[in-house]
């Protein structure tokens, strides 16, 4: 087995995990993290606040996504 072998589609499954059996909606990215912030716009959330800060006080803007019923691309 190929160790290096990277398993697409993982974090869509992850997510659709959390978003259909926990119940998942809202979450917080880095603002300096473009793909991810592209993932989750592509799985439905949509950006409803932005912090300079992190959650410890460092200087690291923060967007809190909000799931939108209309565009949740869970299936």
């Amino acid at each position: 087995m190929n160790r290096k072998r990277v398993d697409l589609g993982l974090g869509r499954r992850l997510l659709t995990y959390g978003i259909e059996e926990l119940g998942i909606r809202e979450l917080c990215v880095n603002e300096q993290n473009p793909l991810a912030k592209g993932f989750y716009e592509h799985m439905g959330f949509e950006c409803f606040k932005w912090t300079e800060l992190d959650e410890q006080g460092n200087p690291y803007p923060l967007l809190y996504m909000r799931l939108t019923a209309l565009n949740a691309k869970t299936t």
